[in-house]
């Protein structure tokens, strides 16, 4: 069973997988939900990371240690390690951060302390509004920055493009710094379409295309480790290690440099 995917640490699982493993304790699992702004998930407690959750996100505790808690995310299945102050009682959220980034004031208005940086994809329940601040738990935030949950966008590469020139990060999910993989996530659930949060996963998503067949904006070409996606018949968009940033790429140019760095050739195309 892929790690990432099974809520189970070496002694304990969730109830979900009886049957299916031995040796290890069941439990029925406790509602949660991520309370600070971006918080990496890790392979082991305060090991290497493997992705970025947001603010607001729901969890299922599965398993604790005395600074770490292991969790499956309700929004990709995704299990992992978080710092144990990361973790609050589940949240009945009312709007997410759709723009690209935002932060949480300490007053609604511009020249108020900034709190925090907020991600796109964050969720919040919004209390109130004072002037153009929405108040939350946290803080205020700019109401033009957030929209009511169910409300989302079109265009998964047109909320990509918003990330041009965000800087490069092994499996970042924010403007702060993203990864392939983060990038179509991130443009995915902001259209909200369900999306899995590394490229091998995505790459089980949508139709698969020939080889031939002609691309269009919004479909998906893999890589040993890498995605991005088409933005027309010409170009691409991804964050990736070779500009260490999100850009636009001509895709024969992407797929010629690739095959001359040693990263193979497109191993996969999809249409999601």
């Amino acid at each position: 069973m892929d790690r990432r995917l099974t809520p189970m640490t070496g002694g304990v699982a969730l109830r979900s997988l009886a049957g299916r493993v031995t040796d290890a304790r069941f439990v029925d699992g406790e509602a949660g939900a991520i309370c600070q702004p971006l918080v990496d998930l890790c392979a082991a407690p305060g090991g290497a990371r493997d992705r970025q959750v947001l603010l607001g996100d729901a969890v299922t505790v599965v398993d604790r240690t005395d600074a770490h808690v292991f969790v499956q995310m309700a929004k990709d299945g995704y299990c992992g390690w978080v710092a144990a102050d990361a973790i609050g009682p589940p949240v009945a959220a009312t709007h997410w951060v759709a723009a690209p980034a935002s932060h949480l004031y300490s007053g609604p208005k511009v020249q108020a302390r900034e709190r925090a940086a907020l991600p796109m994809g964050a969720r919040l329940a919004v209390l109130g509004q004072t002037g153009s601040f929405a108040e939350t738990a946290f803080g205020f935030v700019p109401a033009v920055h957030l929209r009511p949950l169910g409300q989302t966008a079109d265009d998964p590469v047109q909320v990509a493009e918003t990330f041009l020139n965000a800087p490069y990060l092994w499996g970042g999910n924010s403007h702060a710094g993203v990864d392939c993989s983060g990038l179509v996530q991130l443009a995915f659930h902001a259209c909200g379409r369900a999306c899995p949060g590394d490229s091998d996963l995505q790459q089980q998503i949508g139709q698969p295309l020939p080889h031939d067949a002609p691309l269009v904006r919004g479909d998906l070409l893999f890589w040993k480790g890498h995605v991005a996606m088409v933005v027309d018949a010409q170009r691409l968009i991804h964050a990736n290690g070779h500009s260490m940033s999100v850009a636009y790429e001509g895709i024969r140019a992407c797929i010629d440099r690739v095959v001359e760095q040693g990263g193979g050739p497109v191993t996969a195309r999809r249409r999601p």
